[in-house]
């Protein structure tokens, strides 16, 4: 489900005006990162409980936010990625092993498969996610055996009532996370254009997009009107922000504040080398994994 955000209705003949904004993905990542570390739910576990960043790309941002620090190569934080047009596993160590928060500070060599086993339903664990649609359904892509990071986390967090929140770009949206679930998984492809995967649907998080990301920044209703572009904005998302001239403004000084955010820096070690060296195959690709 979405994040649940309440705007107040505007009162009788206040002016409302509306700001045109263009986000590409680099941009929206940050953005959504700023709106994540700022939730009531976050803010609580990072004062009196437990948080735990799962390895991704647009967690390299919240990290970058939430322990004021900087991480690089940031798809170098996550394991499995689409990167140089084809899905593939990063193969050397993150970057940045600071992913385990108890009562705002890092907990240095956690391993969070332990750590997550002392949750309780105050606690927090943030994962990015590579699919969402118009339901505030999120879904994860996985490509080992164990359901990767969402396959260790889900049944605690989700038994325990604790939250799982997702900060997720617009550029991610499909038509139905359900049906992709549906059309996808380790064992469903005879070809791939690299590693074989399922998108793994979630019903139970919290998703934050740029959306939710306006509306709890700085209070307005953003529309997302189109998506792509060219030139260095392939993927790029295109919103319309409405509301009261003064929280118009402040959302869109926050639009100009994430402009220029560089493009995601990548890793230089890889599973998969390159599909055409497996001629395709989908399962010697997911051989690479080794039963990962």
């Amino acid at each position: 489900m979405f994040y649940p955000v309440q705007i107040p209705e505007p009162k009788p003949g206040e002016k409302q005006i509306s700001a045109l904004v263009v986000l590409n993905p680099s941009e929206s990542r940050r953005l959504v990162a700023k709106a994540t570390v700022a939730l009531a739910e976050v803010q609580n576990a990072m004062k009196n409980g437990m948080i735990i960043i799962g390895r991704g790309i647009t967690n390299a941002y919240v990290t970058e936010e939430l322990l004021k620090t900087t991480i690089e190569p940031k798809a170098g934080q996550t394991v499995g990625l689409i990167g140089n047009g084809f899905a593939n596993v990063h193969a050397g160590p993150p970057p940045c092993t600071w992913h385990v928060v108890r009562k705002g500070k890092v907990v240095e060599g956690a391993d969070s498969n332990v750590e997550i086993l002392n949750f309780g339903p105050e606690d927090v664990f943030i994962k990015g996610a590579n699919a969402i649609d118009t339901q505030g359904n999120a879904g994860v892509w996985v490509s080992g055996v164990k359901a990767g990071t969402i396959g260790m986390c889900w049944p605690i967090v989700t038994a325990r009532g604790s939250h799982l929140i997702q900060p997720v770009g617009l550029e991610k949206l499909v038509p139905s996370v359900l049906e992709a679930s549906w059309h996808s998984g380790l064992y469903h492809y005879k070809y791939s254009m690299g590693l074989p995967g399922k998108i793994v649907p979630l019903t139970s998080s919290k998703v934050v997009t740029e959306i939710q990301a306006f509306a709890l920044l700085a209070g307005v209703r953003a529309y997302h009107i189109t998506s792509g572009g060219v030139g260095g904005s392939e993927g790029a998302v295109v919103l319309s922000l409405e509301g009261e001239e003064e929280k118009v403004k402040k959302a869109f000084d926050l639009a100009k504040s994430v402009k220029g955010e560089p493009a995601v820096t990548m890793p230089d070690k890889y599973k998969v080398s390159s599909p055409a060296d497996y001629k395709y195959d989908a399962m010697a690709q997911l051989g690479t994994l080794g039963g990962l």
